[in-house]
């Protein structure tokens, strides 16, 4: 018997998420049909992260236990055969049998992304939140620094969530612009004239030890409202401390959110 760990890249948009469901289709109930197909015994993985219905992943991380002679470095290549093209193994690997994804100390990176621009740009919609109202970056940037640090982020955690504890450590949030450009061409008679089409990708960079349910699209909301004007930098605080569900921003669509590493410590 040996563990494998799994690094898993995949597009949420038709998924109800990572957890099995019973009437829906999720990312972990593919990778065990898929895998149990494969190796020919009963597989059941454990995944690191539970992303939501319509969440991303570059590099989610699962195990799982199995008899197999193949060697756990070549099951990345066998398993890739067999999944729907929006999942994908990154990396397959056997790791001690005392390892476990989400019990052993780690550091996860998620990115929340909007698209800001006059209107829509449809290849962006499955992979960021589209919004025609401008946001202040340097008012948003200043308020994130406040969530730096270990706190209690209940205001920040959905009503639905059961944990034992609603204290958590991020080690860094970052706010950036990039500049998104497309060009379309006419191509007449009359020679190839352009109409650029510009816009930007705000990009919400967090990085911690563990977060709460829906926490970091709950963040994502509140800084949108921040860059918006609705509620100043300095606020940041007053909400952390209150501890309430009500006094943060809205909780932001799924579609803007990936998950980009797991690293574990």
């Amino acid at each position: 018997m040996k563990r494998v760990m799994l690094t898993v890249a995949y597009d949420g948009t038709n998924y109800h998420g990572w957890q099995i469901q019973p009437n829906g289709k999720t990312i972990e109930g593919i990778l065990n049909r898929c895998l149990s197909e494969l190796l020919g015994e009963h597989i059941e993985v454990t995944g690191a992260s539970r992303t939501d219905s319509g969440v991303h992943a570059m590099g989610n991380v699962a195990v799982f236990d199995t008899e197999s002679s193949i060697p756990a470095e070549k099951i990345s290549y066998a398993l890739n055969r067999s999944l729907p093209e929006d999942i994908r193994i990154q990396k397959s690997e056997e790791v001690s049998p005392e390892f476990h994804p989400r019990h052993c100390a780690s550091r996860k990176t998620y990115e929340y992304r909007i698209y800001c621009a006059p209107f829509p740009m449809p290849v962006k919609r499955l992979y960021s939140h589209f919004t025609y109202v401008p946001m202040d970056i340097d008012l948003m940037s200043q308020s994130a620094q406040y969530l730096v640090g270990e706190h209690d982020f209940k205001s920040f955690c959905s009503t639905e969530a059961q944990v034992e504890t609603t204290v958590r450590q991020i080690d860094s949030v970052q706010v950036w612009e990039e500049r998104v450009k497309s060009r379309m061409e006419d191509c007449g008679d009359g020679g190839a004239e352009g109409v650029d089409q510009a816009g930007k990708e705000i990009v919400i960079r967090v990085t911690g030890r563990g977060f709460l349910y829906n926490m970091v699209r709950i963040i994502a909301g509140t800084l949108m409202e921040i860059g918006r004007g609705h509620i100043a930098p300095q606020e940041m605080e007053r909400i952390i401390a209150a501890k309430d569900r009500q006094a943060a921003g809205p909780t932001a669509p799924a579609c803007g959110l990936t998950l980009v590493k797991i690293e574990y410590l």
